[in-house]
Order: structure tokens, then sequence, then C-alpha cells
């Protein structure tokens, strides 16, 4: 299996994609994550058109169990980041 591609790589990738330097590139990378991760934070989501939709979901309180000692313990309500992979996404690596 392949290494997955570095920060670096992706700017560089991105820089030639757009025609644009490796500067703008990364400004342009750091602020798509930095509004993903704000919105996804208060609760909403973003969805990156071919790639696939970024959402927070709230999950309840449940049961879980220490695999170490067997013993059973409530763990508290609490939210996770949930990436569902767009459609066209999945078919292109069909």
């Amino acid at each position: 299996m392949n290494k997955p591609m570095t920060k670096t790589q992706l700017v560089a990738a991105l820089s030639e994609e757009m025609g644009a330097d490796k500067k703008t590139a990364s400004a342009a990378l750091d602020a798509v994550a930095a509004i993903v991760a704000r919105e996804v934070a208060a609760g909403g989501a973003v969805t990156l058109p071919g790639i696939g939709k970024v959402a927070c979901r709230a999950r309840p309180e449940r049961e879980v169990r220490n695999p170490a000692t067997g013993e059973t313990l409530t763990k508290a309500a609490d939210r996770a980041v949930k990436v569902t992979i767009a459609k066209a996404l999945k078919d292109a690596v069909a």
C-alpha cells in the first residue's frame, strides 16, 4: 500500500492544477480546512463536491465494555465527525 500524500505533495499538486504558486495553493488548502473545521465544530456540515460530506453527529449515552477487565461502563453522550464519501468518488475508485 502506498503512503498517503503529504501536505507538501498536495500543495505542489494543487498549485500545478490551479496554475498558481505554492504559497497561494497552501493558503487555499489551509482556508478550506479552517472553514470545514469551523462549520463542523458548530454542528453544521460541509459538502466538498466530488469528495464527500463532512458533518458532526451527536452520539447518545451508551454502555461500553473495558476489554481488559470486562467491566461495563456508561459512556456519556458526545459528538463525532462523520465523513460520507461522494458517489462520484466511490465510482472513480471502483
